[in-house]
């Protein structure tokens, strides 16, 4: 089952409605739920009455993609993005003039917290953000959770699971860079846009698409302005979606409506390759260039960066303080 967060062309601006999605390719139609549906409930619903309410609200009135707006399809309590892709991690840690990937990774899946705020449509314009001359993408699969977990196994956090959808997690380089330097972040240079969409397909719809361990095994791709720039599998990934929901919930609540992401999938970013090639081969992300990401059963999300829309305040440096003897000194 696919479920979809939209507003009809015609309805005021923050309406939030649900509706089933019904038909594949661009020949899909979207069935209302009715008023006051909340998506992640309905992922959390015993089956039996998830798809009585999808009976009743296909046999409605169905709406074309020219009536509606998607809307990113859960508006997240929090967000997590975790670090699962070996090789692109590999990738990248050459980039950074490492021999590769670092022991450390093996032990336990990294995350960092996101901005849940941020997030945008499947079809928005994404604006480029201040500061940056080095926009790039992410290719990720994220997962929905749909009910309140803590101290789960993997087994356990199954269940928690409501659904998957396809995820942009948009990066300023040279921001990010900069920060993490400091060995904090990355904050400025991700905050401005993660996309999410175009829809939610429910946990039990990809029940098939698993591997021999049981990992989901779905073909990612990426493509720039139509033309294709990196692909990979999320069989790929070096833990399964329990499992990483699993680790969040350890000694910590995981909650519904949080959004657990895979991190960036093996050539699913630019940075990757300027780490492989040592140079910016392909370039960086500049206005007018559409990024369009399909995730197998998953569907398509596709943005064109826009210009600037909003003046910011300048950065103000830090005060410096005197030094005595060449060391800073804490006053009284």
């Amino acid at each position: 089952m696919r479920l979809a967060a939209f507003r009809r062309t015609d309805d005021p601006g923050g309406t939030r409605r649900v509706g089933l999605v019904v038909g594949d390719g661009s020949g899909w139609w979207l069935h209302p739920f009715e008023d006051g549906t909340d998506l992640v409930e309905l992922l959390a619903a015993d089956p039996a009455a998830r798809e009585e309410a999808a009976d009743d609200a296909a046999r409605g009135d169905g709406l074309r993609p020219d009536d509606v707006v998607l809307l990113p399809p859960v508006q997240p309590v929090s967000m997590r993005d975790f670090l699962t892709f070996e090789a692109h991690v590999d990738g990248m840690e050459r980039g950074h003039g490492n021999p590769g990937t670092p022991a450390q990774w093996y032990d336990a899946p990294v995350f960092l917290f996101m901005a849940p705020h941020a997030v945008t449509g499947p079809y928005d314009a994404v604006p480029m953000p201040p500061d940056t001359e080095r926009l790039d993408f992410e290719l990720e699969i994220a997962a929905i959770v749909c009910r309140d977990v803590r101290n789960v196994t993997p087994e356990q956090a199954r269940g928690a699971i409501g659904g998957y959808c396809v995820m942009n997690d948009w990066s300023a380089r040279d921001v990010q860079g900069k920060e993490m330097s400091l060995k904090l972040g990355p904050s400025k240079g991700k905050d401005f846009a993660t996309t999410i969409g175009p829809w939610v397909v429910t946990a039990d719809e990809l029940d098939g698409c698993r591997d021999s361990d049981g990992f989901l095994d779905l073909k990612m791709t990426v493509k720039v302005n139509d033309e294709p720039v990196g692909t990979d599998r999320s069989g790929n990934m070096g833990w399964s979606f329990e499992q990483l929901v699993s680790h969040a919930s350890r000694a910590s609540w995981v909650k519904a409506g949080e959004v657990l992401a895979s991190g960036t999938c093996a050539s699913g970013s630019l940075a990757e390759s300027w780490g492989r090639n040592g140079k910016l081969v392909p370039p960086p992300l500049q206005v007018g260039d559409v990024v369009e990401m399909t995730i197998e059963r998953l569907g398509t999300i596709r943005n064109v960066v826009g210009p600037l829309e909003e003046s910011v305040a300048a950065v103000a440096p830090a005060r410096r303080r005197s030094t005595v003897g060449g060391r800073l000194e804490a006053s009284a």
